[in-house]
């Protein structure tokens, strides 16, 4: 019986599909049914999504308006996402657009050292003279209250009692041999007035970067993949930037 099983398969007609004959070899393989039953669906779908569009735009109306039209636009028949530049200033819009993260932390390291520097040389002394304090004298009636004389309890110039800082007493006024003349002292005061400059000028840089730098965190945060959109909590400005709310995953 089994051999005769292996007998009738033996003698089964091999049926193979239809070639693409010779005279059609330029135009490539033979389509098949299968083939062709792929093709007739992706048409039709693509028909119908054409119905659907030529629908709409026969039933849309003139004078709607949809807030989302301020933010995109049409541009040679493909819908773009407008940026929205107006809450950074120019400068840091380029910024944000040609460089990338890791070169402006650098640039911050830089700046915040140069800052660093610039007070240990400055030392802000004027800073510190023009912060208002109190100093509090006892005195053993009213009398002496009358009669006080602040430059001679501390035993400075009078000139120097508004100093909180480098008030050197009358002894050691004495001691010091100055050879400095008023063009030495007003070129020294430039060169200080000079150094704070580039100190402000320094910190707003340093300012603006840590914008440009957390603004750019916030970006690559918000690509990842997250099952729960984040809420936004304050839009971004020249001192700030965005700030959003994410939702508490734990991490396997």
């Amino acid at each position: 019986m089994s051999s005769w099983k292996k007998a009738a398969k033996t003698n089964q007609k091999v049926h193979r599909e239809r070639a693409q004959p010779s005279a059609r070899q330029h135009l490539g393989l033979l389509e098949k049914k299968k083939d062709y039953k792929l093709r007739a669906r992706d048409r039709n779908q693509k028909e119908a999504t054409l119905k659907l569009l030529r629908k709409r735009a026969l039933n849309k109306n003139p004078d709607e308006f949809y807030h989302h039209m301020i933010n995109s636009k049409i541009q040679e028949g493909e819908h773009h996402e407008l940026d929205k530049g107006d809450e950074f200033t120019k400068d840091q819009i380029k910024l944000m657009q040609t460089q990338d993260y890791k070169y402006v932390a650098m640039k911050r390291t830089v700046e915040a050292n140069k800052i660093r520097r610039l007070q240990g040389q400055l030392h802000m002394t004027d800073v510190v003279n023009e912060t208002p304090n109190k100093h509090i004298f006892f005195v053993e009636d009213e009398q002496e209250a009358t009669e006080f004389n602040l430059a001679e309890r501390l035993d400075t110039h009078p000139d120097l009692v508004g100093r909180r800082s480098n008030r050197p007493r009358l002894k050691d006024l004495s001691k010091l041999k100055l050879a400095v003349g008023p063009e030495d002292i007003a070129r020294i005061n430039q060169e200080r007035d000079l150094s704070y400059r580039e100190l402000m000028r320094r910190i707003d840089r340093e300012k603006e970067l840590t914008v440009v730098q957390k603004t750019l965190e916030i970006k690559r945060a918000l690509k990842q993949k997250r099952a729960l959109k984040p809420k936004l909590v304050a839009k971004g400005t020249p001192h700030q930037a965005p700030q959003f709310k994410f939702k508490f995953e734990r991490k396997r």
